[in-house]
C-alpha cells in the first residue's frame, strides 16, 4: 500500500515538473553568445542535400520528459488497488476528522479527572452552543458520572463506533435540518448497536417500536427488519424528530416524546399546568424512565464531547471505516460471497443487520448490500461466480420450516463465562450494554459472574 502511494505521489511529482518546464520562459541567444565561425573552405552541398539553418531567435526545444514520465505509468493500477487506496484516504479521513472535532471545538482543561466541582461541568456544557438547551443540575450530574466512570461505562467502544456511524448520522440530520447534536440519543438508545433489542421489542441503533418503524417506512418481517439497517432507520428518526419539534417547538419536550410517545407528555403537560413549557417543568409528571432520558441525552453529549478530560480514549471500532453500497437483485445468501471473495461472514452481518438470517431477499425487488471499500472491486469481478451459488447455500431456505428453525438460531447467542471474564468484557465483545445483559439474564449484580455460566444476547 506504501508503495502505491509513494506511486502517486511520484506521477504528481512528475506531473508537475512537465508543467513547470511547459511554463518556463525561453532565453534568446545574444551575439556575445553566438560563437564565430572558423575559416575554413567553404563545401558547397548539392541542393538535394541542402537543410534550412537554425534560426538563433527561435525557442530552444523543450526537453523530452515524456518517457521519463512514461516509466511511471508502466504499472497500471487494478481495479482493487485502486479500491484499497480509496478506502484507506477515507478511513484517514474519518480518523483526521474524528480527531480534528475534538482538537478544534471541544474544550480541554487541567482540571481533575475525579472531583471535578459544578462550575467545571456547566462551564463545560455552556461551551457545547447548540439549540438543545442543555442545563446543568445535580440529576444531570448523576448521569455524566455514569458515562465517565471508567468501571461502568462502555463509552470507549461508543466512541470508536462513533467513527463509523456518526458521520452517515449527522448526514441525515443536517439533510432534514435538525440539531446534530442529536446524533447523542442512539448512545442512550443502543450504545450504538443496530442488533441492540429492548425487553419491549424495540431494536436497532435507534430502537423503534415495530409499528413506529413500519409506520415511518421501515420494512420488519422474517427475513428483513430494518429498524436495524443504520442509514434507513436513522432517515425515519430524523423524519420522526421534526414532528415531535413541530408538535412542541421545543426540543427537551421533544426528546422526552421519543422516549415515552407524545400522549404521554401531553398528560405530563396537561397535570403541570398551563405555563410549562419545558421537560423541567413536567419532570414530576413523566414516567419514570423518562425522566432520566434528557439528562442522559445531555450527559451522553457531555461525556462524548469531554471524554480526553476524563481519561477515556476510543476502541478501535472492529467494523471498516470505508465502505460502498451495491444494488441486489437477485435472492442472495452471505454465504455465497464469504466463501467467495474476503470478506468474513461477520463483517458482512455487520455492515448489513437488517437481514435477520444473512439473506437478502431480492425476490420482487432491490436491496442494499453495504462491503468494505476494498473488497468492492473484487466483488463485481467475481459476481457471476457468487450469483452461481444461490442453489447451494439457499435450497435448504425454500422450506418454511428450514426458516423457522434458522430465525430461532440467531434471534440469541449464549456465551458461556471463562476465568477471568467480566460482565462489562463480554458486553464489549457483543457490541452491547452491560444493563442489556444484566436485564436478559435477569442478573443482580454484575461482578458476581460464575465460572461456566451461561449469558444470553440477544437479538445475535
Amino acid at each position: 500500500m506504501k508503495n502505491l502511494l509513494v506511486l502517486l505521489l511520484l506521477l504528481s511529482a512528475s506531473a508537475s515538473s512537465a508543467a513547470h518546464l511547459d511554463r518556463a520562459p525561453r532565453k534568446k541567444k545574444s551575439q556575445a553568445e553566438t560563437p564565430a565561425p572558423r575559416s575554413v573552405d567553404p563545401v558547397i552541398p548539392d541542393e538535394a542535400t541542402v537543410c534550412p539553418l537554425p534560426d538563433i531567435d527561435a525557442p530552444a526545444p523543450v526537453p523530452e520528459v515524456q518517457s521519463t514520465r512514461n516509466e511511471y505509468f508502466t504499472l497500471e493500477l487494478s481495479p482493487s488497488q485502486v479500491d484499497s487506496l480509496v478506502a484507506e484516504w477515507r478511513e484517514r479521513q474519518r480518523s483526521d476528522a474524528f480527531r480534528d472535532f475534538f482538537n478544534d471545538y471541544v474544550l480541554f482543561d487541567s482540571a481533575a479527572e475525579s472531583n471535578v466541582p459544578d462550575s467545571v461541568f456547566m462551564r463545560r456544557l455552556r461551551a457545547l452552543a447548540s439549540p438543545i438547551q442543555l442545563p446543568y443540575n445535580y440529576i444531570v450530574r448523576a448521569y455524566i458520572n455514569r458515562y465517565i466512570d471508567p468501571e461502568r461505562s462502555t463509552l470507549g467502544r461508543i466512541l470508536g463506533m462513533s467513527q463509523y456511524y456518526f458521520p452517515l448520522i449527522e448526514e441525515e440530520l443536517v439533510k432534514e435540518g435538525l440539531p446534530v447534536e442529536l446524533r447523542a440519543l442512539p448512545i442512550i438508545e443502543s450504545a450504538l448497536s443496530p442488533t441492540a433489542v429492548s425487553h419491549a421489542g424495540a431494536a436497532g441503533l435507534w430502537q423503534f417500536m415495530p409499528s413506529t418503524g413500519k409506520s415511518y417506512g421501515l420494512e420488519v418481517n422474517s427475513l428483513v427488519d430494518e429498524r436495524r439497517d443504520p442509514i434507513l432507520s436513522t432517515k425515519a428518526a430524523c423524519r420522526y424528530l421534526r414532528d415531535l419539534y413541530n408538535i412542541y417547538k421545543e426540543w427537551s419536550l421533544a426528546i422526552a416524546a421519543y422516549n415515552c410517545g407524545p400522549g404521554n407528555v401531553n398528560k405530563a403537560l396537561a397535570r403541570a399546568g398551563s405555563e410549562s413549557r419545558s421537560f423541567w417543568d413536567i419532570y414530576d409528571y413523566l414516567p419514570r424512565e423518562t425522566r432520566g432520558y434528557v439528562p442522559s441525552f445531555i450527559g451522553a453529549s457531555y461525556a462524548y464531547a469531554y471524554h480526553r478530560n476524563h481519561g477515556i480514549a476510543p476502541v478501535e471500532a472492529p467494523i471498516p471505516l470505508s465502505v460502498d453500497t451495491l444494488r441486489i437483485d437477485r435472492l442472495m445468501h452471505f454465504e455465497q460471497i464469504a466463501s467467495t471473495i474476503d470478506v468474513p461472514l461477520e463483517t458482512l452481518r455487520q455492515l448489513n443487520p437488517q437481514y435477520k438470517l444473512d439473506i437478502i431477499p431480492a425476490t420482487t425487488k432491490a436491496y442494499t448490500l453495504v462491503l468494505p471499500q476494498r473488497n468492492v472491486a473484487q466483488y463485481i469481478a467475481h459476481e457471476q461466480e457468487i450469483m452461481a451459488k444461490d442453489s447451494m447455500y439457499l435450497k435448504e431456505y425454500i422450506d418454511p420450516a428450514n426458516i423457522d428453525k434458522k430465525r430461532q438460531e440467531r434471534t440469541g447467542t449464549i456465551h458461556t463465562v471463562k476465568r477471568g471474564e467480566t460482565l462489562g468484557g463480554i458486553a464489549r465483545k457483543y457490541h452491547v450494554t452491560t444493563s442489556q445483559l444484566m436485564r436478559w439474564n435477569g442478573i443482580k449484580n454484575p461482578n458476581k459472574l460464575k465460572l461456566g455460566q451461561k449469558i444470553r444476547i440477544e437479538g445475535r
